[in-house]
């Protein structure tokens, strides 16, 4: 591979959508003190006066919000593990075969964990 890997540039993007993922995160859910890698949703604010079917509402987006979180945790998580991974000094391996992965596909998503030819495996990973 002719182009070099441009590690703090991707660090920086990492570190962006952290903050990002956590803000969007924040928004509709809390962290679960007594497991701080679960974010569980927080129903929205109600009168306490609600009618039935505000209430049931209220219930429909609790579970939308819980459906929602579901996959900016997963992405969460491996936007973290690859900023560990940058300062254990491991990062850029695929998790399957150990090689390096494509400088390509860690510019599209600098979280990547496997290489294009297990990719299939990263995703049943998750």
């Amino acid at each position: 591979m002719d182009q070099l890997l441009n590690l703090e540039l991707l660090k920086t993007k990492l570190e962006a959508e952290k903050e990002l993922l956590t803000e969007e995160l924040s928004g509709m859910a809390k962290v679960n003190p007594k497991n701080p890698k679960i974010w569980e949703a927080v129903p929205a604010e109600t009168d306490e006066n609600a009618f039935r079917d505000e209430e049931a509402d209220r219930k429909e987006t609790f579970e939308e919000r819980q459906a929602e979180i579901i996959p900016l945790e997963e992405r969460l998580d491996n936007v973290k593990r690859a900023l560990a991974k940058i300062g254990a000094d491991t990062y850029g391996q695929c998790e399957v075969c150990q090689t390096p992965i494509e400088i390509a596909r860690l510019e599209v998503n600098p979280a990547a964990r496997t290489c294009k030819r297990h990719l299939d495996q990263e995703r049943a990973r998750q």
